[in-house]
Order: structure tokens, then sequence, then C-alpha cells
């Protein structure tokens, strides 16, 4: 392990953060994507000091030309990438006011990070995940992003009405389906995650699981060997409902 490179988008904190910590724990070096340099750096001192070698990257997703800047320097300095985890999201609670009243602008902003900033960020890290010999791309996802599962009224999620985080993770999912069939035969695997509702600041205080237990998913995903699954979308080991 002790050669593989990692990404991890919003790393600075949260669920993001605790994967670099437990990919790092392998050996692995984690390129910790922060929007914000200051708590880029500040991850980046909490890794050293547990022994993990953690660097602050520079990465906001949804600017195109922080995401060359941040391939470029990544090419530059390792000429390759092992591991891409998507875990940058946002669910900004106070717009998602139900499917009748959400604006525009709201779906739009949540769609620009959760979608389309993490097509953009695989898209320019692709050439260097083909240049590793076992590439890994986690996207993370959410129960919520299940068409089946809102269709389910026997399912805890039936009655979430947040138009714009849904939709956004239900198109993630839609791409790691799609780019999993195009990688199709080569060396990359690509998979979503779903880290369950988690002691996050997107969670809340009273959320079941634990940081820790929320990159578990993730992490397993960006270690899989070679006979894992492609194209999949699970929750810690478990096949989830499309």
């Amino acid at each position: 392990m002790q050669n593989k490179i990692a990404l991890i988008t919003g790393a600075n904190k949260g669920i993001g953060l605790e994967t670099a910590r437990q990919l790092g724990r392998q050996g692995i070096t984690v390129l910790l994507g922060s929007r914000d340099a200051g708590r880029g750096a500040l991850a980046e001192a909490q890794l050293k000091a547990e022994g993990i070698d953690g660097r602050a990257l520079d990465l906001t997703v949804t600017d195109e030309g922080s995401i060359r800047a941040a391939a470029a320097r990544v090419e530059q300095e390792f000429g390759r990438l092992d591991i891409l985890v998507n875990n940058a999201g946002v669910l900004d609670y106070a717009t998602e006011t139900g499917p009748s009243t959400v604006t525009a602008a709201s779906l739009r902003a949540t769609f620009d990070t959760n979608f389309f900033g993490l097509v953009a960020v695989t898209q320019a890290f692709l050439p260097l995940l083909k240049k590793s010999e076992a590439g890994r791309i986690v996207n993370l996802s959410s129960i919520l992003g299940s068409l089946t599962e809102h269709g389910d009224a026997n399912s805890p999620i039936y009655p979430a009405r947040l138009l714009g985080y849904d939709a956004s993770k239900a198109a993630v999912n839609m791409f790691t389906v799609e780019l999993a069939q195009e990688l199709k035969g080569t060396a990359i695997k690509v998979n979503s995650a779903h880290p369950g509702w988690v002691k996050t600041d997107m969670g809340g205080p009273g959320a079941p699981l634990e940081i820790a237990d929320g990159a578990k998913t993730s992490v397993a995903l960006a270690l899989l060997p070679p006979e894992g699954p492609s194209g999949g979308y699970f929750h810690l080991g478990v096949h989830l409902r499309w």
C-alpha cells in the first residue's frame, strides 16, 4: 500500500477526513482536496501528527480552473493517481422546500457540487487513474438517491422530500453505472458508496453512525481487490437497491 496515491475531495473534515485517515493508516499517501486552504492545512497537520502522509491540495470542485490546477500538480508530483474518492457534497436544508416549491437556483447549486463537480473532477483525473496498476473511483452517493427506495412505501426514506440532494445522488449513481461500463475491461473499478446516516455537520448529532463508521464503505471500495465489483451501489458490503 505504501506506494499508492489517493485523492479525497472535501477532505478537510467529516467523512472525507476520516476516509483519508483510514486510508493513510494503510500506508497510502492521501491528498486532502479542500476548497479552503486554511482548513486543508489544518487537516494535513492533524494527520501528520498521527503519522499519516496527508498532503493538502487546493481543490474546489465547482471551479474548472481549480480542478485543472490540482490535476496538473498531482501529475507533476506523482505521475499517476491510484484512488479517487469523490466525497465533496452539499445539502442545504433551508432551500430544500419540497418538489413543488424548490427553486431552480437551489437545484443548480446542489447539482453544481454533487454532480457536475464530481463528473468534472473524475474526468480531469481519469488520465492519471489510467496510469495506475489498479485505479479505484469511489463516488459518494446516498440511499436518498435510490428511486426504488423512494417508491417503496415501506422504506424508511419514503417520506424524504429533498429533491435537489436526492436527484443529484441519483445522477451520481447513473454516472457510476455508465462510467463502469465504459471502463469495463480495464483495471479501473467505479462504485457508488452510501456512507449511512452519520454524525457530521450534514447528518446532525442525532444520526446513528459515528464518523469512523461512515468512512468504512468508501475505504473498502477504494481498496477493492482485482476480483472486486465495479458499477455497484454499496453500504458496508451490502448492494443497495437502485
